[in-house]
């Protein structure tokens, strides 16, 4: 096609959140005749890969965000593993360089990877933290962050402009100069009329070594829940492993990993979800319209400010990791569940952006030859 863009699309690899609010993205490149190319680390590589085998794929220098094993410990921790982040980004804006000059990229689609950035061709930065809340330091790493997404020619953020939203003070800033478009939330799923199969299914995600703290935490609690329970732990690994775990009232179906369509089946034939309140599963749930409990990565100043949002207007409960217990989950009917904010976007002027000639950058191809 003659207006064909190659685009690089690059989520962090921090959860599997960035990498999977990108299929979609990829998705409408891919249906508006353009060619994606895909750029991340770990297992949102991985994921992506899986996804998409067939389009061009590359690894980009990792950021090697652990959390701490104590939720006190968050902010000291990002704090001491900030030079590892800071040389990565440098490695990866080199890495960016030449994939521009190799591929004649047209455009770049970055979701929140600091780095992922050049001169020569527009980019565009993903995120629904316009404000990072950092505890006392907030003011000071929202700037930071707001200065970084300046750089680029546009920010989207995934969510609705005004209310109700899902984001709250997190994606939503008060006369504000960022070149912003809200997407409305983006999710690769869609809801599905269904039988129920599962009475509760555990979604897990999120960085090492809190995935694997709460996945021994739940299966220890779970252990005499009744009925029929779905277990995902979230890790993706070279081939899909399913296990059956008796329980004295039931029994546990345990995956290391699903594809985006046996999520999508598993979830909406779910009564009850339970997993972290990051933002992309709570986007995904709103769209399928579930009845959800949250347990919030502890430390992690986002995932609980959102889920005390959820929890205070009565959509979800919540509670903390160390004081879960199997009656939490008893909460759930009191709760409205969450609700579809979904719009239609508008992908072909959304992509208009990459058919503007940044000033000063060198003419790129169209051109899809290799």
């Amino acid at each position: 096609m003659a207006n064909s863009k190659r685009i690089l699309v690059a989520p962090l690899n921090w959860g599997l959140g960035h990498a999977t609010r990108c299929i979609p993205i990829i998705n409408a490149l891919l249906s508006h005749g353009h060619q994606p190319f895909i750029a991340s680390d770990g297992a949102a590589l991985t994921l992506l890969q899986k996804e998409f085998p067939e389009l061009p794929s590359f690894e980009l220098s990792s950021y090697q965000i652990k959390y701490a094993e104590k939720g006190k410990n968050f902010k000291l921790k990002m704090v001491w593993d900030s030079p590892k982040v800071i040389k990565a980004m440098a490695k990866e804006k080199k890495q960016i360089k030449r994939l521009v000059k190799l591929y004649r990229l047209d455009g770049i689609i970055s979701d929140n990877r600091l780095g992922v950035y050049s001169k020569k061709v527009p980019c565009v930065f993903i995120t629904h933290q316009l404000n990072v809340l950092s505890g006392n330091t907030t003011w000071f790493s929202s700037k930071i962050h707001q200065k970084i997404i300046k750089k680029f020619v546009g920010c989207w953020v995934p969510d609705t402009s005004k209310k109700p939203n899902l984001t709250g003070r997190l994606g939503h800033l008060k006369n504000s100069k960022l070149n912003i478009t809200y997407l409305g939330p983006l999710s690769r799923f869609e809801k599905i009329e269904t039988t129920i199969s599962y009475d509760l299914m555990v979604l897990l995600s999120g960085p090492e070594p809190q995935r694997t703290l709460l996945q021994e935490k739940l299966l220890h609690e779970l252990r005499e829940f009744k009925g029929r329970l779905l277990f995902v732990e979230g890790k993706i690994q070279e081939e899909q492993k399913i296990q059956r775990i008796s329980l004295p009232n039931g029994h546990i179906e345990l995956y290391n990993f699903m594809t985006s369509e046996g999520l999508e089946n598993a979830i909406n034939s779910s009564k009850e979800i339970l997993c972290r309140s990051g933002y992309t599963t709570i986007m995904d749930l709103a769209k399928l319209e579930k009845k959800v409990f949250f347990i919030p990565t502890p430390g992690q100043y986002e995932q609980e400010y959102l889920a005390e949002r959820l929890d205070k207007k009565g959509i979800a409960p919540s509670t903390s990791q160390s004081n879960f217990t199997l009656a939490d989950l008893t909460a759930i009917k009191d709760y409205s569940g969450l609700t579809n904010f979904g719009t239609n976007i508008d992908y072909e002027t959304l992509f208009g952006v990459f058919s503007r000639v940044k000033e000063n950058s060198e003419p790129t191809s169209t051109s899809l030859s290799t």
